[in-house]
């Protein structure tokens, strides 16, 4: 999602591998009236867990972004 206020743009991401979906039905995600939520795991029709997505993403990020991503250990 994206969010402009007060000339300050924040800009936000999920990455949805294998969600339980149902609690979505209680809020308004991103704040976009009208808008649904998915996950890898719906959208490929298998069970998609985090492990196996998280360093090709990260590298991706990495390389769109041109950017350095720190991990904090904490």
């Amino acid at each position: 999602g994206v969010q402009c206020s007060n000339a300050i743009t924040s800009h936000g991401l999920a990455l949805n591998c294998c969600t339980d979906l149902s609690w979505f039905e209680h809020i308004v995600p991103c704040g976009l009236e009208g808008k649904g939520v998915t996950s890898l795991s719906r959208e490929l029709g298998r069970h998609v867990p985090v492990a196996d997505v998280l360093e090709p993403f990260l590298d991706s990020f990495r390389e769109v972004f041109d950017c350095t991503l720190v991990f904090d250990e904490e």
